[in-house]
C-alpha cells in the first residue's frame, strides 16, 4: 500500500512516494518548470482563462501521471493522495472556478457573474481528477484548504510545519518563489499578504538562471580574493565548485562539482557578494556589465535588475505588513524563511540586500513545508478534521497588495533602487515624505537557525527523480503564415516551432519552455500576423497524428 505526497508550486511539482505500513518515504519526483507556460501564477492563471480550464487542467494532470510513471508501482496500489499549493494551483487541480482569483473587484465580478469560491478541504475518488481506466479509482485524493481567497494550503503549511504558529512574540513568515505568501503574526493576530516576486527569485528570467537542482550554483563565497562557486550535487547538497576570478572568467582552481546555471540563491549571493566587495557601488552596474561565475553562467545587469525586482518586491511586502499592521520595525523578532529558495539561500547575504528584513533578530530557514503537510496528511500525522480546525483558526486579515497605497509607494522606492541606482539615503527620504518610518540603523547580527540543509530533506531510499522534458505542447492553426520562421528565433526559450502538417501549417510551443500571456513576442514579431496565441489547445504526444 503506497500514499503520494504532491505539491504544486508555481515554478515546478513535487512529489514523494510514502509506504504507508511504515510511514518510509521511497522515492522523490520533481520538475524542473511548471508545466503551464508562464513564469508565475499570474501569467498560469491569464492563460487558463483564455485557453479554458479544461485545457489547463489536461496540462496539470498529464504531467502528473508522467510523474507518477516515473514511480515504476502499479497505480492501483496507491491509496492516498494528499495535494498542498497556492489556490490558483488547486483549483487548476480541480478543475474549478478561476476567475474570481482573477477578478478582485466586486462589481466586475458581479458583471460577469462570478461568485467567491470557497476552497476548502475536498476529497475526491482518482477517476474523477485522472479520469477513468486509470487504475486510481480506488485512490482518495485529498486537497488540502485554502485559508483566505489569496492565501493557500502552501501557507498553511508554511506557518503549521514551522512554530510560527506558536510563537508569542512579533514573527513573520514567508515562502520564498515566484508567489511569496508571508504572514505576520502579533500577538493572536495573523495578518497575511502574497507578493508577485517573479520567477528570478528560484532561477528563471535570468539568463543563466534555473531551478535549484543538481548543477546549479547554489551560493557563492570570497576566498583568497577570488569567488568560491558552491553548486548542487547529485543529492541536491552543497558541492564544492571551482573558484574563480568573476571580472575575467580565470578558473584558479577547478572544483569538484560543475556548474551548468545558477539558481535563485546563487544569484542573490552573488548580488550581495559583489555589493559588500565593491563591485557594484552603483545598482545595477557591473564591472564590465557582467559577472563571470563559470564557463557559460554569466550574470549580466539585466539580470541584476530583474533580480531586484523580485527582492524588491518581497522587501516592500515585508514593511507593508509590518506599517499596516501598526508594528514598529524594531520589534519584529523572528523571521521565518521556507521553500527552496528559503532553504538554500545564505540568510545573512539576503539580509544585506534586503531580501529579509535586516532589522529581525532572529532568522530561522526551513525546507518545503507544503510538502511536509501533505506528507503528514497521507500518514495520518494529522486528521482532516485537525487541518481544517487548523485552517479556520487561521482566518487572517489580507492585505491586498495590489491595490495597497503604502505598498506601493514602497516599491516605487524598491524599483528606483535596483534600476536607477537610488542612493540609500534618498530612499528613506522618501519614505519619510509618505509619511513612513525611514528604514533603522542595523547595530547588531541576528542569530541563524538552519532546521534544514535541502529543500526536501529525505529524498527516500530510491532517491531523487528529476523530469527536464515534460513532453505536452500547446498549438495553434496559424492561417497566413509564411513560414519565416521570424517567431522561431525571436523566442527567448526557443520554445516555439512552425510545423506544416497535412496542408495547413500550425504554431506548436513547448508549454512548460513558453513565457505565455506576459510574452507573447511570437506574436508581435509576425510579419502577416497569422500568430494570435488565442485559439490554442494542449495536444500530448499521442494527439499529434490525428490533427
Amino acid at each position: 500500500m503506497y500514499g503520494i505526497a504532491l505539491d504544486l508550486g508555481t515554478s515546478g511539482f513535487r512529489l514523494q512516494l510514502l509506504d504507508l505500513r511504515n510511514g518510509n518515504i521511497i522515492k522523490t519526483v520533481m520538475t524542473m518548470r511548471h508545466p503551464m507556460p508562464g513564469g508565475n501564477v499570474i501569467d498560469h492563471l491569464g492563460f487558463a482563462i483564455q485557453v479554458g480550464g479544461d485545457s489547463a487542467n489536461k496540462i496539470i494532470t498529464h504531467t502528473i501521471r508522467k510523474m507518477f510513471d516515473e514511480l515504476e508501482i502499479p497505480l492501483d496500489l496507491i491509496h492516498k493522495i494528499a495535494v498542498c499549493g497556492n489556490p490558483i494551483q488547486l483549483s487548476l487541480f480541480q478543475n474549478i472556478e478561476i476567475r474570481d482569483l482573477a477578478y478582485a473587484g466586486k462589481n466586475m465580478q458581479k458583471r460577469l457573474g462570478i461568485e467567491n469560491v470557497k476552497r476548502g478541504l475536498k476529497i475526491y475518488a482518482g477517476s474523477e481528477i485522472f479520469g477513468i481506466n486509470t487504475d486510481l479509482d480506488e485512490c482518495e485524493v485529498i486537497v488540502l484548504p485554502s485559508i483566505e481567497h489569496e492565501i493557500g494550503a502552501d501557507a498553511l503549511a508554511m506557518m503549521v510545519k514551522t512554530d510560527f504558529i506558536e510563537q508569542n512574540d512579533v514573527a513573520i513568515v514567508t515562502d520564498y518563489g515566484t508567489n511569496a505568501e508571508m504572514a505576520l503574526k502579533v500577538g493572536d493576530r495573523i495578518v497575511t499578504c502574497s507578493a508577485a516576486a517573479g520567477p528570478s527569485i528560484e532561477g528563471q528570467g535570468i539568463k543563466c538562471g534555473m531551478l535549484a537542482s543538481p548543477g546549479a550554483i547554489s551560493d557563492v563565497n570570497e576566498e583568497d580574493g577570488f569567488w568560491r562557486i558552491t553548486v548542487l550535487d547529485e543529492n541536491m547538497g552543497p558541492g564544492k565548485g571551482d573558484l574563480i576570478d568573476p571580472i575575467t572568467g580565470v578558473i584558479v582552481e577547478k572544483g569538484e562539482v560543475s556548474a551548468r546555471g545558477i539558481t535563485g540563491t546563487g544569484v542573490i549571493s552573488a548580488i550581495s557578494l559583489a555589493i559588500s566587495s565593491g563591485l557594484i557601488s552603483k545598482l545595477p552596474e557591473l564591472p564590465e556589465g557582467r559577472l563571470i561565475l563559470g564557463d557559460r553562467v554569466i550574470l549580466t545587469e539585466e539580470d541584476i535588475a530583474e533580480a531586484g525586482k523580485a527582492i524588491g518586491a518581497i522587501r516592500a511586502a515585508h514593511l507593508t505588513l509590518l506599517i499596516e499592521s501598526g508594528v514598529k520595525y524594531e520589534d519584529l523578532k523572528y523571521m521565518y524563511m521556507s521553500g527552496a529558495s528559503g532553504t538554500y539561500v545564505d540568510a545573512e547575504k539576503g539580509r544585506k540586500i534586503g531580501l529579509v528584513p535586516a532589522f529581525s533578530r532572529k532568522i530561522v530557514q526551513f525546507g518545503n513545508t507544503s510538502l511536509e503537510l501533505a506528507k503528514d496528511v497521507v500518514l495520518g500525522n494529522y486528521a482532516l478534521e485537525e487541518i481544517v480546525s487548523l485552517a479556520d483558526r487561521i482566518k487572517a486579515d489580507h492585505i491586498m497588495l495590489a491595490s495597497n497605497e503604502t505598498f506601493k509607494n514602497i516599491y516605487a522606492c524598491e524599483l528606483a533602487y535596483w534600476t536607477e541606482g537610488m542612493s540609500e539615503d534618498l530612499y528613506n527620504h522618501f519614505l519619510e515624505s509618505y509619511g513612513m518610518p525611514k528604514l533603522p540603523e542595523i547595530t547588531f547580527v541576528p542569530s541563524v537557525e538552519k532546521r534544514v540543509t535541502r529543500d526536501i530533506e529525505d529524498a527516500g531510499y530510491q532517491g531523487l527523480k528529476i523530469i527536464k522534458d515534460l513532453d505536452m505542447l500547446i498549438e495553434e492553426e496559424s492561417s497566413g503564415c509564411m513560414q519565416c520562421l521570424m517567431c522561431e528565433r525571436e523566442c527567448p526559450e526557443q520554445a516555439i516551432h512552425v510545423v506544416p502538417k497535412n496542408g495547413h501549417v500550425y504554431v506548436d510551443y513547448t508549454a512548460h519552455l513558453c513565457l505565455g500571456m506576459s510574452c507573447k513576442r511570437c506574436v508581435g514579431i509576425c510579419p502577416v500576423k497569422a500568430i494570435s496565441y488565442r485559439e490554442i489547445r494542449p495536444v500530448s504526444p499521442g494527439d499529434l497524428s490525428v490533427v
